[in-house]
């Protein structure tokens, strides 16, 4: 489960959550299984972070930086990823279905078994910039 002050601290705003990790840099941001569906977290630091099983549902997350960030078996279906940095994460068995991930760097991810589950490519339907 989920850090309750490391949600809160993020549904308080992505400013003040950056903040927070500015000072803080080695405390790593724990949101396991948690529910963040809709929310705005553009041009979020969640590097490092441990996302495994949340649920981002057409979340907004342009701009975030996720580079390293432990996102197994995260829902980000319908998500806003579109110039994300997903530079070495670990995505595997994350739903991307309609995911934006145009201008996104995903150098290194790691995708393996993700998609919808019903077997196809692990990007699914996302949206990953010009055809």
């Amino acid at each position: 489960m989920a850090n309750p002050e490391h949600v809160e601290r993020l549904r308080a705003g992505v400013e003040q959550s950056n903040s927070w990790r500015r000072n803080e840099p080695t405390i790593p941001l724990d949101l396991r299984e948690a529910n963040l569906t809709g929310a705005d977290l553009s041009l979020a630091n969640l590097i490092w972070a441990d996302l495994s099983r949340a649920v981002l549902v057409g979340a907004d997350l342009t701009g975030a930086d996720l580079s390293g960030a432990k996102c197994t078996g995260a829902n980000l279906t319908a998500a806003s990823l579109s110039g994300a940095k997903f530079n070495a994460a670990d995505l595997s068995g994350a739903d991307l279905t309609k995911a934006d991930l145009s201008g996104a760097d995903i150098s290194v991810a790691n995708f393996t078994g993700g998609g919808s589950g019903d077997g196809e490519h692990p990007l699914g339907e996302s949206y990953c910039g010009k055809p």
